[in-house]
């Protein structure tokens, strides 16, 4: 059975940080995301602003999220809660991110850890032209079809 998938709302926000802080890979508390600016504020205005995330929900319980921000036509955020990874749901969410930058962009991008299995994943969704950009982390790009 396919999980609905939607456009985030500013409603969804607990929803958003309890799923980026439960992932395994790439873990980061509230703390500190907040330390990086990323707060729930910021994250509301963002989605208040434009229409730049997409949830995936099971009986209204948010599993998933992906985010971009679309003048800068970055990738921002995918995750999947661990106990819902290997359904598609990532593929799902970084698909429809995707189309909405390809709508404004020739090129997009994102950064990720260089040996990370998002790096594979991302890969394997076509992601190419690896650029390190520090810290162990590389960016990744990926043209309009």
């Amino acid at each position: 059975m396919t999980l609905p998938l939607r456009p985030a709302l500013p409603s969804d926000i607990h929803g958003l940080f309890y799923v980026r802080t439960a992932v395994v890979e790439n873990a980061l508390s509230a703390p500190e995301l907040e330390a990086l600016g990323i707060t729930e504020e910021a994250v509301a205005g963002m989605i208040s602003a434009s229409p730049c995330a997409w949830v995936v929900t099971e009986a209204e319980r948010i599993v998933g999220f992906s985010m971009i921000i679309p003048e800068d036509a970055c990738l921002f955020a995918a995750f999947v809660l661990p106990e819902f990874e290997g359904r598609g749901i990532g593929k799902r969410l970084v698909s429809v991110a995707e189309a909405a930058l390809f709508h404004q962009h020739r090129t997009i991008w994102l950064e990720t850890g260089m040996d990370t299995r998002a790096a594979d994943f991302y890969r394997y969704l076509g992601w190419h032209g690896e650029t390190p950009v520090g810290e162990g982390d590389i960016r990744l790009e990926k043209h309009r079809p």
